[in-house]
């Protein structure tokens, strides 16, 4: 136990140091397919690193990722974040059915070398894998849906401030819902096939075992619960609660103000006038205000003042998500929407006026 829980706190460690070096070592690449390329390299470099290392991959990896995650999306232009999402997109969805297919010649191997006298062993182990990852999920789902219930009769004011958001009583149909979704892939299949392989003296003890229950737990919850989650979402009758519209809106709203106080200045032009009625004009059509005018103006281009307006919005996007008062669903959709306002900034896009 100590040296699994050094293997796995040590990979945390190593990964949040490697991400932090690679943010630094790349921040002045600005070539997309080189962006791209490093990223692949940074990825897979980590694996290595950490296996060499002793360190748990899969540990490093998702730390790796995750400090990433929170800190690239405001250090990277639309552009680059464009291209990247596409290409890794496409990367996943391979790899996915690239590892779905080396688990299956896998098992093919392993079910040939499963003795009949065995055969009881690895159908009951099968079974009671999947039972107890199914039902542990339940089981911790509902106690902390009854626990953030209590917490929140308690003190519902104070517990929505701590957390910056609305908070919404957890239903059991919610809970039902929640650990119903449970189902398990790519990550399950790469944690058993990282386990040392080779001769029997070097191999995992009895990795065919877990290779097997591995491809047990990612079929039945895959096969089964996600077949079985709409029918279940209606026969619970469970229905939007519009939070992520209600975020989405709040982002808009505080990101076209950001940039409304990005614009304001003592020069004037016609295109700076124009720049700030669309904002305005979006204001208006996310809070249904009547219709106002704007008269401010500037002599900065509109391509340069839409830049200073859209690195705004990303501050003031940033700081939403940080503070908790958006989510990570609402917060992608407006950094998607500034992205392609971003886009227009461009000289190859938007000539200068």
């Amino acid at each position: 136990m100590p040296l699994f829980l050094l293997t796995c706190g040590g990979g945390v460690i190593v990964g949040i140091l490697l991400a932090r070096l690679y943010l630094w070592a790349t921040r002045r690449v600005r070539d997309i397919p080189v962006s791209v390329l490093l990223q692949f390299i940074g990825t897979f470099g980590v694996w290595l690193l950490a296996s060499r290392l002793g360190l748990s991959s899969i540990i490093t990896l998702i730390a790796y990722a995750m400090t990433i995650a929170r800190r690239v999306p405001g250090r990277i232009d639309a552009r680059r974040r464009i291209s990247s999402y596409a290409v890794w997109d496409v990367a996943v969805f391979v790899l996915n059915v690239l590892a779905f297919v080396l688990i299956g010649l896998q098992l093919r191997a392993i079910l040939t070398r499963v003795p009949d006298s065995q055969w009881h062993v690895y159908l009951w182990s099968a079974g009671a894998v999947c039972a107890t990852v199914i039902l542990v999920r339940f089981v911790w789902v509902m106690c902390h849906n009854r626990i953030a219930h209590w917490r929140l009769r308690r003190s519902r004011a104070q517990a929505a401030r701590e957390r910056g958001r609305p908070m919404t009583m957890p239903t059991i149909g919610g809970g039902l819902i929640v650990s119903w979704c449970g189902m398990r892939g790519i990550v399950t299949l790469a944690a058993a096939m990282a386990l040392p392989d080779g001769s029997a003296a070097d191999a995992f003890p009895h990795r065919d075992l877990i290779l097997f229950c591995a491809f047990a737990v990612v079929v039945l919850t895959l096969v089964l619960q996600g077949m079985t989650l709409r029918p279940l979402m209606a026969w619970i009758g469970l229905e939007d609660d519009g939070s992520v519209d209600r975020e989405v809106r709040l982002a808009r709203v505080e990101t076209a103000r950001a940039a409304l106080k990005a614009l304001d200045g003592p020069d004037h032009s016609a295109s700076l006038e124009t720049l700030r009625r669309e904002y305005e004009a979006r204001i208006r059509m996310v809070q249904d205000e009547p219709q106002g005018t704007g008269a401010s103006q500037s002599s900065a281009t509109l391509a340069d003042a839409l830049r200073r307006a859209v690195a705004a919005q990303r501050r003031a996007l940033l700081e939403l998500r940080a503070r908790s008062i958006i989510g990570d669903d609402a917060f992608h959709v407006a950094e998607e929407e500034i992205d392609l306002l971003e886009l227009t900034a461009d000289e190859r896009v938007r000539p200068e006026t």
